[in-house]
């Protein structure tokens, strides 16, 4: 292979010479012509140009090329340096069976990643739906927090949480939790970088000995609290279950536990996302440089709610959404993992094509009319709305 300076044609490689192990690598159907932060390889006769760009993605060329950067704060390659790599060639009908099995998975996943994007989109459009006009599509009111509809009742986060049964509080100070509380293994510790699209994301999560925890027990997480991050990025927030139950409240975190028999935590930390409530929380932080929340504001937020029944059918409804998309961001993850265990197998000869059987592995067509699956999950989401009203 050779390398061009900026000038690309179909069947040629571009590959990032910024921050290499990112993987930024494609094989381009046009001519063109690029910046000179992108390098063109150009694939001679026995090397096939979809070979050539896989090859690209495994851990060894990136292993070379990360070890060929210069620069700290902006580490790049270079020609002269990836010229070096050494690499084995299978014949050319072998090439083309790995690639083809290859792009075969790949195009798998990026199907499951256009479900997820329109799952998430779908999403979006039913909780703005929901939240302004109801499940019946009822007549509105204006609010502190845009349109929502005209029967809901009235009141503020303050007093759903209010005591005895509910409060709301800040973590713990950082004089009560310290860096060297922190361990690999033990109970988990809730941060603002945990809090996302209503969730808690378990990935990176602290965790402190039981010992710690049972000192910081007013701390603790129970099934449906509700947390916020106090600061940086206002309107994170999101709801405990079961997973997390037993949890602490780290110290960038508001917790609010509501327990009320009108109320259905659902549906509250489904509101929270609304646009209309996100707008509210940013006008009324505190802090230019870094906007914060604090006990003040969120006792005042508005909440509007319906009959507890009809809060429970717009959060099942919501509910089904996040399933559907968390079941493709498990079906993604499976499909990139398998990508990965293939690539580096396929490269390094340790199974050949003809042991794969696909069929069973992706137990899917992979070929499946992306058009069909789109428009399932659309009906299915459909369905479930009408279900709802």
């Amino acid at each position: 292979m050779r390398s061009g300076k900026t000038e690309f044609r179909k069947g040629d490689v571009l590959f990032g010479k910024l921050r290499p192990y990112l993987r930024k690598s494609v094989l381009v159907s046009e001519e063109g012509i690029c910046s000179t932060d992108i390098l063109v390889f150009r694939a001679k006769e026995k090397c096939v140009p979809e070979f050539l760009c896989f090859l690209t993605h495994t851990d060894e060329f990136v292993g070379h090329a990360n070890a060929t950067t210069f620069g700290v704060q902006h580490p790049r390659t270079s020609w002269s340096g990836l010229r070096e790599f050494k690499l084995h060639v299978p014949p050319g009908a072998e090439q083309r069976n790995i690639a083809a099995v290859l792009g075969l998975v790949q195009r798998a996943i990026e199907q499951q990643e256009r479900l997820i994007a329109l799952t998430t989109e779908l999403k979006k459009v039913l909780l703005h739906k929901l939240f302004t006009e109801g499940l019946r599509g009822e007549p509105q009111k204006q609010t502190e927090i845009g349109p929502v509809p005209e029967s809901w009742e009235a009141t503020t986060l303050g007093v759903l949480a209010s005591k005895p049964s509910g409060f709301l509080q800040t973590g713990p100070f950082g004089s009560q939790l310290h860096k060297h509380d922190y361990l690999k293994d033990g109970i988990g510790v809730v941060n603002p970088t945990h809090l996302w699209d209503n969730q808690i994301n378990h990935e990176e999560v602290p965790r402190v000995s039981p010992e710690t925890a049972a000192r910081l027990e007013r701390h603790r997480l129970a099934v449906g609290d509700i947390l916020f991050a106090r600061r940086g990025e206002i309107g994170r927030h999101g709801m405990v279950t079961e997973k997390e139950e037993g949890w602490l409240c780290g110290t960038g975190c508001f917790l609010a536990r509501v327990r009320r028999k009108d109320i259905d935590n659902r549906f509250l930390s489904y509101l929270f996302s609304t646009s209309g409530c996100i707008a509210w929380l940013n006008s009324h932080a505190a802090g230019a440089i870094m906007p914060n929340l604090n006990n003040t504001v969120l006792k005042s937020m508005p909440v509007f709610f319906p009959k507890l029944e009809t809060q429970a059918d717009i959060a099942d409804c919501l509910d089904a959404a996040e399933k559907k998309m968390a079941i493709h961001e498990r079906k993604k993850q499976s499909l990139t993992n398998l990508f990965r265990t293939l690539l580096h197998q396929l490269m390094t000869a340790q199974i050949r094509v003809h042991d794969l059987d696909l069929g069973e592995i992706l137990q899917q067509p992979v070929a499946e009319n992306l058009s069909q699956a789109v428009r399932e999950n659309v009906d299915e989401l459909s369905t479930n709305g009408r279900q709802a009203g």
